[in-house]
């Protein structure tokens, strides 16, 4: 079975501009005409896309917080050094509760 955590991460608006992309056949100058918007603009929108893929699918095993993390920074609602102290945080924290796991176990 292939691994779909990356496509069951993105939103509805993600996976609409997916859908579209593809019935395009890949043409960015069709969807900026569906969309109404300019070539630039589609080609941002993609590229935006490709990032957030590529991030969600970096770490396979990631729990539902670190992957809605992932997700608010690809989207543009974290910024970076924002989503490193979380991303940082997080890990030390399941650390510590694994190491606790550990002892007790």
């Amino acid at each position: 079975m292939t691994d779909r955590t990356w496509i069951d991460s993105l939103d509805d608006e993600d996976l609409a501009f997916l859908k579209r992309f593809l019935l395009a056949s890949g043409t960015l100058k069709e969807l900026a005409r569906q969309y109404s918007i300019s070539y630039p603009t589609v080609r941002l929108r993609l590229d935006r896309l490709i990032e957030k893929v590529k991030l969600l699918d970096r770490v396979v095993d990631a729990g539902p917080f670190e992957r809605s993390l992932r997700t608010a920074y690809a989207d543009g609602r974290l910024d970076t050094t924002t989503f490193r102290a979380l991303i940082d945080a997080y890990r030390q924290e399941t650390e510590k509760e694994e190491q606790g796991e550990m002892r007790s176990g």
